[in-house]
């Protein structure tokens, strides 16, 4: 990595970039941010590598999760709340119910690109630019609101720094306690329509909290209690972007990519002699790479040996993302592969994207039953090879949109039109997702 530097990646071919006409702005944009402060720490990504270490030597888990893509009308105190509220809910039934401590990462605070399967849209014959995220043009669809705007990404900086202000504020400021916490899991027990299935697990988390409080573990003695750590996230797809907000950490010389704690690359971008693996070479953050169904074996170790090639844990997770009815016979040859080659990853399930459908009245939607089999099928590929199952990775909302088909409350594809709110892919509701907590718990308990 003597080479290394962090525009070295523009030496190489890229994929999924947009296509900016005054580049004089552009440039004076990145130089703006490069000026900007980071918008996390470099210590504070150690912390993540080294939780992240304990769960690839299967000692914790990872739980990923957020929205598809942020949105900068949707940007607010509420929706922030939201999001992390329903994290913590997830967290709290996974670590009692897994019986493992829970790593929490948010797709927030930077979640504003997203890769397209094609540069232009067309609708009625019009074609404009695809909407990339808004860090880079509008939803709406005419010509204005599709041109790549440099300014975005100005926007998109500021809007995460708050978003991360807020959430250090929630997570250190009491709304993490998890006495809250468990009133709202009480909540969504008792008004679920499934509800006797998850009321035992809710009854002990409650009583165990109720022993603490008799012992003299409460809030006011405990800081644990009532605090907690929530890391951020996001695909790494603006290297631009990420180059502006990368800094050498003063104590360790290292460089860091400072826009989140962590951050992935794409199906679509992780070729090995492209852009965004040359970038990745060089960070020191904990990183992931999507990966589908069409993996090869030997290319995947070929793909951990050059993003990882001490064989750190914690330095690299490998999401997997394949669908329901594809991933049991796509995944042993892979865990097997990377356990022969001893290679130490964590393994993480992303069972959204494999399993995006549209329904009869034109919306894209995912069903609940899917996602709950690729994970139920992730775990047991898992247990069958003897390796970790490490994490999940949802795309959702703490809001009550109706995007997704499914869970207890039983969506149909005629209620999609009442809140779907979605301006990339459908995310599973704040009852849907905590639905899944409930339910992945045993296979959690069971996993080694």
């Amino acid at each position: 990595m003597s080479n290394w530097t962090p525009d070295s990646w523009r030496q190489f071919p890229i994929q999924q970039q947009p296509n900016y006409k005054d580049q004089t702005l552009l440039h004076n944009v990145e130089e703006q941010i490069h000026s900007f402060p980071p918008l996390v720490f470099a210590e504070e990504t150690r912390d993540l590598r080294k939780q992240l270490g304990d769960v690839a030597e299967g000692r914790g888990f990872l739980l990923q999760g957020g929205d598809c893509a942020e949105s900068f009308s949707d940007f607010n105190a509420a929706n922030i709340r939201d999001t992390f509220k329903v994290m913590l809910q997830m967290a709290v039934v996974l670590t009692f119910g897994g019986k493992v401590p829970v790593t929490k990462i948010a797709r927030v605070a930077g979640q504003y690109a997203k890769p397209r399967s094609a540069d232009l849209e067309t609708i009625d014959g019009v074609s404009f630019p695809s909407y990339r995220g808004d860090i880079v043009n509008s939803f709406e669809f005419n010509e204005q609101a599709r041109e790549p705007d440099p300014n975005r990404l100005v926007t998109a900086y500021h809007h995460s720094a708050s978003t991360l202000n807020l959430l250090r504020a929630f997570a250190q400021g009491g709304l993490a306690d998890l006495h809250q916490v468990n009133r709202w899991n009480m909540s969504f027990v008792a008004s679920n329509p499934n509800r006797e299935r998850y009321q035992h697990l809710a009854d002990r988390i409650k009583e165990t909290l109720e022993f603490m409080k008799v012992i003299g573990l409460t809030s006011e003695t405990t800081p644990v209690i009532k605090e907690t750590q929530l890391f951020t996230s996001h695909e790494a797809l603006l290297l631009n972007y990420e180059q502006a907000l990368t800094r050498r950490d003063h104590l360790t010389g290292k460089w860091y990519d400072c826009s989140a704690h962590m951050v992935w690359i794409g199906e679509r971008t992780r070729q090995l002699d492209h852009a965004h693996i040359e970038f990745f070479k060089g960070i020191n953050n904990p990183i992931g790479v999507k990966v589908g169904p069409g993996m090869d074996p030997d290319e995947l170790i070929k793909l951990i040996d050059t993003l990882n090639p001490n064989n750190e844990p914690g330095r690299l997770t490998l999401i997997t993302r394949m669908g329901a009815n594809v991933l049991e016979g796509k995944l042993p040859a892979l865990v097997r592969k990377v356990k022969e080659e001893g290679r130490h990853v964590v393994w993480s399930s992303d069972p959204m994207h494999g399993n995006t459908i549209k329904a009869s009245n034109g919306y894209k939607t995912r069903n609940f039953d899917s996602v709950l089999k690729e994970i139920q099928q992730f775990f047991a590929v898992h247990k069958a090879e003897g390796t970790w199952a490490g994490g999940v990775h949802f795309e959702m909302t703490g809001q009550h949109v109706t995007e997704c088909t499914g869970g207890a409350y039983g969506l149909s594809e005629a209620d999609l039109s009442q809140r779907y709110k979605t301006q990339c892919d459908p995310r599973l509701n704040a009852d849907q997702v905590q639905e899944l907590a409930f339910l992945i718990t045993d296979a959690l308990k069971f996993a080694k």
